[in-house]
């Protein structure tokens, strides 16, 4: 006869994280200690006997009984000493004498591999007995020990069971992460909970997430150094002479010998980068490297980066450590790629004997690597992965082997992807290769084959490895985002004001997810800092600083699973647990303008300026001290990207995801040109009084190439498109000399991917650009962002271009636009013919009659640049 209540684990917070038992359910519970393991089992079996359920208890350990002796529980003593086989058939006449709906608890699984001596024969009689206890349609209870297990025992139990959950301690705090539940689904199911009283609520902050996961080992998440192989046999002899060197037994040749090894195998290559890794990492830290590792090979440049900077502050910086969210990211290595390259026949496409052969043949690459298929064991420790990770938003990011490396730098020529990482598991690791298919897929790139070929490495090996990180950050309801995040440089390029020190080095900001700050989107500002006057702003920002604020903030959406995008002013309502107070600050005039004006109602008057991030002192000199820590480890300035947020007790956590060489040719004041007066009788053809980025520079121009404000605004989007590509064409073509000077004037923004507001072009289209000039002329109200930060800007720096903004109704701007426009013939067609279609649109100069020149003088320093036709 059928028992009439559904079965219940006894605590109702866990009954409805999982949604519930199901009759059948095997349900595993990992836990660090036995402890933690009876917290769960005397709900259970109080509940059972409330129902009046039959309650078996196998009793078999050496540990202490999980229940005392009580009639309403049947214990039965059974000994591993007798054998497997005995033990198996002693356990299965029991459950077969039983019958349907029995409930039960086994003690710890992990007692049976000691007694038997084997991991393997552990899953072997889980294997037989659950699917067993499934068909009875039961209820079972088994607790397994965490670090005590291979994969070969944990895969099995794992795969075999209906429930897994892991159990998590810190400190008095008790979490739990279901990790597998069949036949059920919820939003929140695969994250992490605590458990409060009778609750067990979702833990919002990714911080406290990583802490609670990452500080505990979990051996079988040593991917590739637990499988078969040679990676296994170095992995297994690292740890060898690091279990030695603990002893005092191991020499240091042998010490040095391993790790540099270890370096070599998965780390890099590069002379300068293995002198920063014997500096600052240990064995110990390479180990933990490898059993975080999927497939082999190198981890690539992003990657390394990213350990390197965190080891650095570790050793130099511990102030800023202590700031710092723990990291638990995993690394696939190179070799997946040159695998999936080889299985999917794209290897011979990524070759060619010049660069648009290459080009050609990486169209039909990104078709197969778009469609391409995995291994089966990669597959498999992606979904390992994916368990650990349960619901948290990813980002699966490029780390190739010449990313992120001295002297270049692929600032944006690689995708990163993120991923929401909602839905059932098999939705997940869908969109999941999907992500590791388009950052493949970016290897290819137009724009990623051009760089490397403008920075002579097209002949060199290019393995794009994977960096998959946890997305740092607040869940609030259906939306996650960091409080705030941005990019920081340890040198300025931008020094919009006398007291600005280039040397103390700048932040960019945004709230929200950090991808406003890297790259140009739309009518939107970021914060701009410079660390050793924080409070300097630039002049525009001071006139209107709430007109030249963030309207916007980047969040992942829960809901639809992907990207989206939230108005700063509908925050409270959408989000009214983000802390605005904390990174906003009140527009005092504008609260005193509505009360004047009588409103019953005061405006949402808050700027979202990072204000009182910028006022705390702690976090500017923790930062500072960050990138010049940094600075000093790598010898160059450094640029990195990060993340902050407000922790549990209201202290600001700092999370760095990124740090790599800043490539940027600092001058020495001795070496910049001032600018000199234009001589009499010049003529004025543009001036700018800021921003100006770039060196100070004093250039005779052989070339202007302008777009037309008032003919671009007619255009449709994809003409707009089309001058961008004709743009690109018009700057490689060979009736220059390479020293030529090119300088491109345009309406709004340069490399934005909104078209209504400038030009859409690629780097690589613009990359033999000196001077670079954006006009507020696209519609009203728009000013050029001072973008640095960008990926855009950080190639500008890193090619030593000059940027300018013209405001021309503003003091200290101004354009002619009758010379650019009517006065000037316009030689395009004479040049590229098949570019007639855009003649009225595009316009090519050239000026050189009677002597007469264009030059164009620049100071960054003083923020004045002039452009003029010499007498």
């Amino acid at each position: 006869m059928r028992h009439p209540l559904p079965p219940s684990t006894g605590i109702p917070g866990l009954d409805t994280t999982i949604n519930g038992l199901i009759l059948g359910d095997n349900v595993v519970l990992q836990v660090e200690t036995l402890a933690d393991y009876l917290p769960f089992v005397q709900p259970y079996v109080d509940q059972a006997i409330q129902e009046n359920r039959v309650l078996v208890y196998f009793r078999f350990a050496r540990h202490e009984a999980l229940i005392p002796d009580m009639p309403q529980v049947r214990r039965v003593q059974l000994s591993p000493e007798a054998g497997f086989e005995a033990f198996v058939s002693d356990v299965v006449d029991v459950i077969g004498a039983c019958g349907l709906e029995a409930f039960y608890v086994f003690d710890s699984l992990s007692e049976l591999a000691v007694d038997w001596f084997s991991d393997r024969m552990l899953a072997n009689f889980f294997m037989i007995v659950c699917p067993y206890l499934y068909r009875l349609e039961t209820i079972a209870y088994f607790a397994l020990m965490k670090k005590h297990h291979s994969a070969t025992a944990v895969d099995g139990i794992r795969d075999t069971a209906q429930v897994v959950i892991d159990i998590f301690r810190d400190g008095d705090r008790l979490f739990v992460q279901p990790c597998k539940v069949d036949g059920r689904y919820s939003p929140t199911m695969f994250t992490l909970h605590e458990w409060r009283g009778l609750e067990f609520t979702p833990v919002t902050a990714s911080s406290v997430v990583s802490r609670v996961l990452g500080r505990v080992p979990q051996p079988w998440l040593e991917f590739s150094a637990s499988r078969p192989g040679p990676w296994h046999v170095h992995f297994l002899k690292a740890r060898q002479i690091l279990a030695r060197a603990a002893a005092g037994t191991a020499d240091k040749q042998e010490i040095d010998e391993c790790f540099d090894r270890l370096v070599r195998m998965a780390l890099t290559r590069n002379r300068q980068f293995q002198n920063l890794t014997k500096k600052y990492l240990t064995l110990e830290d390479l180990i933990k490297v490898l059993g975080r590792m999927i497939g082999t090979g190198l981890i690539g440049g992003k990657s390394l980066g990213m350990l390197l900077a965190r080891a650095i502050l570790q050793k130099d910086c511990p102030a800023a450590h202590a700031m710092m969210e723990p990291h638990d990211s995993f690394f696939v290595g190179a070799d997946v790629f040159y695998t999936h390259m080889v299985r999917n026949d794209y290897w011979w496409l990524r070759g060619g004997a010049t660069l648009e052969e290459r080009l050609k043949n990486a169209e039909k690459a990104r078709e197969k690597i778009l469609t391409g298929a995995f291994p089966a064991a990669v597959l498999q420790q992606f979904s390992e992965m994916l368990d650990y990770f349960g619901q948290s938003p990813l980002i699966v990011r490029s780390s190739s082997l010449l990313e992120d490396n001295y002297g270049n730098a692929f600032s944006g020529k690689y995708d990163s992807v993120f991923c929401a990482n909602q839905g059932p598991p098999a939705e997940r690791m869908a969109a999941f290769l999907a992500a590791v298919r388009q950052v493949y897929a970016s290897s290819m790139s137009r724009d990623a084959l051009i760089y490397r070929a403008r920075s002579g490495l097209l002949e060199q090996d290019e393995q794009m490895a994977l960096l998959v990180q946890r997305v740092s950050g607040i869940r609030f309801d259906r939306r996650f985002m960091p409080h705030a995040a941005g990019t920081g440089f340890s040198f300025n390029a931008y020094a919009w004001h006398e007291d600005i020190d280039p040397n103390a080095g700048m932040l960019r900001m945004v709230l929200g997810l950090g991808t406003r700050a890297v790259d140009r989107t739309d009518d939107d500002y970021a914060t701009l800092v410079a660390l050793n006057a924080p409070h300097a702003k630039p002049h525009m920002v001071m006139e209107n600083p709430m007109r030249y604020s963030q309207k916007k903030l980047d969040v992942i959406d829960l809901d639809t699973n992907q990207l989206g995008e939230v108005a700063f002013e509908d925050i409270p309502a959408i989000c009214p647990a983000f802390p605005v107070d904390a990174f906003a600050e009140l527009d005092v005039d504008m609260l005193e303008r509505a009360r004047r004006a009588g409103m019953k109602q005061p405006p949402f008057a808050w700027i979202p300026n990072l204000g009182p991030l910028v006022n705390d002192k702690r976090f500017i000199d923790m930062i500072s001290q960050t990138l010049k820590t940094l600075e000093s480890a790598y010898g160059v300035p450094v640029d990195i990207e990060y993340t902050v947020n407000k922790g549990e007790n209201g202290d600001v956590v700092f999370n760095l995801v990124q740090c790599r060489p800043f490539q940027i040719k600092v001058k020495k004041a001795t070496d910049i040109r001032m600018i000199a007066t234009p001589p009499p009788d010049s003529r004025s053809l543009l001036s700018s009084a800021g921003p100006i980025i770039g060196p100070s520079v004093a250039l005779e121009l052989d070339r202007i190439i302008y777009v037309v404000p008032a003919e671009y605004a007619k255009l449709s989007m994809s003409d707009r498109y089309a001058v961008a590509r004709l743009i690109g064409e018009l700057t490689r073509l060979g009736d220059l000399p390479d020293e030529a000077s090119v300088m491109l004037v345009g309406p709004g923004r340069w490399g934005t991917s909104t078209p209504a507001l400038g030009v859409p072009v690629t780097f690589g289209e613009i990359e033999n650009v000196s001077v670079i000039v954006e006009v507020a002329v696209m519609h009203e109200g728009l000013v050029p962002d001072v973008s640095l930060g960008t990926h855009f800007f950080n190639d500008l720096v890193e090619l030593d271009m000059l940027y300018l903004a013209v405001s021309p109704h503003q003091d200290g701007h101004a354009i002619d636009q009758a010379f650019f426009e009517r006065e000037c013939e316009n030689i395009l067609t004479d040049i590229y013919p098949a570019g007639e279609k855009l003649a009225a649109v595009v316009r090519v100069m050239r000026w050189a009659e009677n002597g007469r020149r264009i030059h164009v003088y620049a100071d960054t320093r003083k923020q004045k640049s002039i452009c003029f036709l010499s007498p």
